[in-house]
């Protein structure tokens, strides 16, 4: 059975076709200079990026589908999933890019699974580990990169941002990927073996690795970070990420590759937002803020940081987004969370598997479509989170014109306008049903009490009557 005959029946499929791309999307986005934890899009307007991600939908691989053993895989429903993103009011997701072809899934009790298409032709002569032909390293396969252009342009007509991963460095510390990676000598045509060290796990790969295979492997990298950018440069919804979780002594060679797409970009007609994710085990979120990426995705941190309980607004410099994927996983996210991500300033992705799911993932994808729809109607760009000025700690504010308060349960809070003149007027969100109702003004010049309406968490929207 597909995995996404499991979906929402009443999702209607797209029909939007390679020409319609770029219609909603206005960019390419830049960091807004005036509040640097938000994007702007090239307009002055700031955009708050939200979605769902999973790892099929660039390349069809069978991860965490159990007696899913096909070769090649079963063909993923992009079109679906842009339509379940669309219904939930995302605008935002993660390309995935799976670099084995083989690999056993202890996730789903030790199953072999495989993965296409890949980015080089497998040409030969001679079988590589999975028994099919080797890669010729030097030879790109063009039927990958148009997927990759196809699929980007297709949400670019839908008005979604997409983030184009580069590498994936979680499978080669984690599985058996390594035996049948491109870059293990056994696999390609051209001699090329980045496992310099001979342990038979590759990590190299992704390290700046001294002497002349480490630097034969840069320059293939290299060429295909070229590609890629060549591939989507002219398109307005494009990010990138270098390497999903890359274990901590890739960090020299995630910064390179950082600045090596800026100034290769900087040629070109477009330039798009870099961003860097957590290196996993044993990686600091301070690795993060001190590169030179313009965007991150932390893991929960210090006390201070809390990214997954108590999210900090102000601990980074960069463009957060708060994504599930480097806090929990896949298990892990609810409506709370969200909310508390969105009223401390930061972007959000939540990472699953789209199957049926129980209360909580479902409550999640309501409220990122939630937080958009409050994103839009805000001034974004003058918003800050002000949680000092709330008795919940969650208010993303404009002081004196619009402010956002989230209380994760009933019962009353307080909000600071002293100082503040005008009156206000507002409208509550049941954040759980997704309904709103209308809010009594309220006078600037205190501190005022509010009550919830209803049970579960809330969310308080004021502005000032004009």
């Amino acid at each position: 059975m597909r995995r996404t005959s499991l979906w929402l029946a009443s999702i209607v499929l797209l029909s939007a076709g390679t020409g319609l791309a770029q219609q909603q999307v206005k960019g390419p986005l830049r960091v807004l200079k005036s509040n640097p934890r938000w994007f702007e899009d090239g307009t002055g307007k700031a955009v708050l990026l939200t979605g769902s991600h999973t790892w099929q939908n660039l390349q069809d691989n069978g991860l965490l589908i159990r007696g899913a053993v096909e070769d090649p895989p079963t063909r993923f429903d992009y079109d679906d999933y842009l339509a379940r993103l669309k219904k939930y009011n995302h605008n935002f997701f993660r390309l995935w890019r799976w670099e084995t072809t083989k690999w056993t899934d202890g996730y789903t009790g030790n199953e072999v699974k495989y993965s296409w298409p890949h980015p080089w032709v497998r040409s030969g002569p001679d079988s590589a580990t999975d028994g099919k032909p080797r890669f010729d390293l030097e030879r790109f396969d063009e039927s990958y990169f148009q997927r990759m252009r196809t699929r980007v342009e297709k949400a670019g007509a839908q008005g979604m941002y997409v983030s184009v991963m580069l590498f994936d460095g979680w499978e080669i510390e984690f599985t058996d990927a390594w035996l049948n990676h491109p870059f293990h000598k056994a696999n390609n045509i051209n001699g090329v073996e980045a496992d310099t060290n001979g342990d038979d796990k590759g990590l190299e790969y992704n390290t700046l690795a001294t002497g002349s295979a480490a630097k034969r492997v840069l320059e293939l990298q290299q060429a295909y970070v070229r590609k890629v950018v060549d591939t989507v440069n002219d398109l307005d919804n494009v990010l990138y990420e270098i390497c999903n979780e890359g274990y901590p002594e890739s960090t020299a060679w995630q910064y390179h590759l950082i600045q090596y797409i800026k100034e290769y970009e900087a040629k070109k007609p477009k330039q798009h937002p870099v961003g860097m994710t957590f290196q996993y085990k044993g990686g600091t979120n301070a690795t993060l803020n001190q590169s030179p990426a313009d965007w991150i995705s932390p893991n929960s941190g210090d006390a201070k940081e809390s990214y997954r309980d108590e999210p900090c607004g102000d601990c980074s410099p960069k463009v957060v987004v708060n994504d599930t994927d480097h806090l929990w996983g896949h298990t892990g996210g609810d409506n709370i969370w969200v909310w508390r991500s969105f009223t401390r300033g930061l972007n959000v992705l939540f990472m699953e598997e789209m199957l049926p799911s129980p209360t909580w993932q479902d409550s999640a994808r309501l409220a990122m479509g939630q937080a958009r729809r409050y994103a839009n109607r805000m001034n974004l760009a003058a918003m800050k989170p002000e949680g000092k000025l709330s008795g919940t700690g969650y208010a993303l504010v404009e002081e004196g014109r619009e402010y956002l308060i989230f209380q994760s349960n009933k019962g009353e809070f307080t909000l600071d306008l002293t100082g503040v003149k005008g009156t206000f007027q507002g409208e509550w969100l049941d954040v759980s049903a997704d309904r709103t109702l209308p809010a009594k003004s309220v006078e600037g010049g205190g501190i005022r009490t509010f009550t919830t309406p209803f049970p579960g968490p809330a969310a308080l929207y004021l502005k000032i009557r004009e």
